[in-house]
């Protein structure tokens, strides 16, 4: 009986002294984990804005919302197109496909990969599109006036993006072509905006544009 008495009492004692330790060891994992935590938050990047200076435009870089369309890699990326001629480099573009097929018909190709510093306005597929098919197809089947549109594209001089704020350039069809702008967003004779500008070739510098120039 006493015996009995003596270990409940020596199993009580026990548990007593045993259990705010583990209250105090588990407080302790806790407290750990919300050091942990607090830790981490205050190492963690806050959601500040980006500074002004990430904001400003890489003009002297490829600029506009559709240079993400373009390859990461291999000839018809950036650096791929930085290597061949003009012409050869917008054959490696899929997007300037019908491009390449008009400077083909109209016997460009050698003109403008041979020509040396000169500056491209290149139509997209899309903006081909937006030409009637019936007039398009007339056009690219009409030698003189295909050459006539497509060498109104190209100016005799490379143009930096700064040099596009305001211009007014000679082109190799012997009129004129206006431009204006600032930062990333330009246009061309105000109808043609720039949707990919300042790509470097190894003989030209393109500016990939939404709409044909038509001659005045």
């Amino acid at each position: 009986m006493y015996a009995l008495s003596f270990r409940r009492t020596a199993i009580a004692v026990t548990a007593a002294a045993v259990l705010p330790l583990a209250l105090s060891a588990c407080g302790g994992d806790d407290s750990k984990k919300d050091n942990a935590s607090s830790s981490s938050e205050s190492a963690a990047p806050s959601n500040a804005q980006p500074s002004a200076g990430g904001d400003a435009p890489m003009t002297d870089k490829p600029f506009g919302a559709a240079c993400a369309s373009v390859p990461k890699d291999g000839a018809g990326s950036f650096d791929g197109m930085a290597k061949d001629p003009v012409a050869t480099a917008a054959s490696h573009n899929p997007a300037l496909s019908t491009l390449v097929t008009a400077v083909k018909k109209a016997g460009l190709v050698d003109t403008l990969n041979n020509a040396q510093n000169i500056t491209v306005f290149a139509p997209t597929n899309d903006a081909f599109a937006k030409i009637p098919k019936a007039d398009l197809d007339k056009v690219l089947n009409d030698k003189a006036t295909l050459t006539k549109i497509l060498t109104y594209h190209v100016v005799g001089q490379k143009l930096a993006p700064q040099q596009l704020e305001n211009g007014s350039f000679d082109t190799l069809e012997k009129g004129k072509v206006t431009t204006s702008g600032s930062g990333t967003a330009y246009k061309v004779n105000d109808s043609a905006n720039v949707v990919c500008g300042n790509v470097p070739t190894a003989n030209a510098t393109v500016y990939i544009i939404d709409s044909v120039l038509m001659p005045k």
